[in-house]
């Protein structure tokens, strides 16, 4: 009698949160605000299509428009996908351990990506980009993993804790990867890794990126059991909710898109951390609806640092990462002033 009973309050709880995410969804996504910011964002692309030292459109013949389809399409398919996709790990990190300042670069995960890098090019000196990317997912799943495990069984008082814990954690992996690096002759390489930058993002090199595609659009379909896991391990156990494979699923999502990213492009700091609460400062917590605010957003940050950087010290250029981290720095200090004039650091 009570299991049955229970059975029939924790279906009831998933209709309603599956018909209230439904109803919010019709309601609050088509709106003016968002069809300007997709207008914004094809603006953008194409300012990415048209932004080079190479002009593709002065040439007579069929080369420049060679050059424009393995070098310009590319980069700006990998900053669609690495912006939208980064973006939805930081939603799903914040939602899993209930902390708006964690994301990848503040858990330790894209060092852990950096330390799988390394191993498989030192392991494998011939291995393909492929066989990197798995290193890298593998390892970045592990790092994500030991991350959840030290948050369950330590009690924390502040919110402002995790990424810091999240922080020293990596600077630890990163210190073992440094040093692995240099005996193994690969510093430069990960230098190169971790300065973040589509410059290198060429047909045949890009490719990877579409994987993350499949991560994002999976956010899309497993939204609302993201959110209820939001709500804690209780909660979402009562609601009948396998809170163990939500975590084991969202640590692999992220790990997968880390991973690719770290591969192909390079360390997106921050990107996780800024997006995610500058759309839910303005439009709340509702994450279904958030969802395609995010991806938009995530895209538009991304681009625009990518076109500072091509165009501020033209011809050459600086790596996106460099300027997402002073961005993301200031956007992350001045978070942590508004929690702290809410009250909100302590928990």
């Amino acid at each position: 009698m009570t299991t049955t009973l229970r059975q029939d309050v924790s279906q009831t709880s998933r209709d309603v949160l599956v018909d209230d995410g439904r109803r919010h969804r019709r309601r609050r996504l088509w709106t003016p605000a968002f069809l300007v910011a997709i207008l914004v964002t094809l603006v953008l692309l194409v300012l990415s299509l048209l932004t080079g030292q190479f002009d593709v459109f002065g040439g007579e013949d069929w080369e420049n428009f060679w050059m424009f389809g393995i070098t310009r399409i590319p980069r700006t398919v990998a900053l669609v996908l690495a912006g939208a996709s980064m973006a939805m790990c930081g939603v799903i990190m914040q939602l899993l351990t209930q902390n708006r300042f964690v994301e990848p670069t503040t858990t330790g995960t894209t060092e852990w990506a950096g330390l799988g890098l390394i191993l498989v090019m030192w392991l494998f000196p011939g291995a393909s980009l492929f066989a990197r990317m798995s290193g890298a997912t593998f390892m970045a799943f592990i790092g994500t993993m030991v991350f959840f495990m030290f948050l369950r069984r330590v009690s924390l008082k502040s919110s402002l804790i995790v990424p810091i814990i999240g922080i020293m954690l990596g600077a630890v992996v990163s210190s073992f990867t440094t040093y692995l690096a240099l005996m193994t002759d690969h510093l430069q390489t990960l230098g190169i890794w971790f300065a973040g930058s589509f410059t290198g993002v060429i047909q045949g090199r890009y490719e990877l990126m579409w994987i993350v595609l499949a991560v994002t659009v999976l956010v899309f379909i497993v939204a609302d059991q993201f959110t209820v896991a939001g709500l804690g391990k209780d909660m979402a156990t009562n609601v009948g909710l396998n809170y163990a494979f939500v975590l084991f699923m969202g640590t692999a999502m992220v790990a997968v898109a880390t991973g690719v990213t770290a591969t192909v492009v390079g360390t997106l700091p921050f990107l996780g951390l800024v997006v995610p609460n500058i759309v839910a400062l303005f439009r709340g917590d509702d994450l279904r609806s958030n969802l395609p605010w995010v991806c938009l957003v995530g895209i538009c940050v991304v681009t625009v640092c990518d076109l500072i950087g091509r165009t501020i010290r033209a011809p050459f250029e600086i790596p996106v990462g460099l300027v997402l981290g002073l961005v993301g720095g200031v956007v992350f200090v001045g978070l942590l002033l508004r929690q702290r004039r809410k009250g909100g650091l302590a928990s």
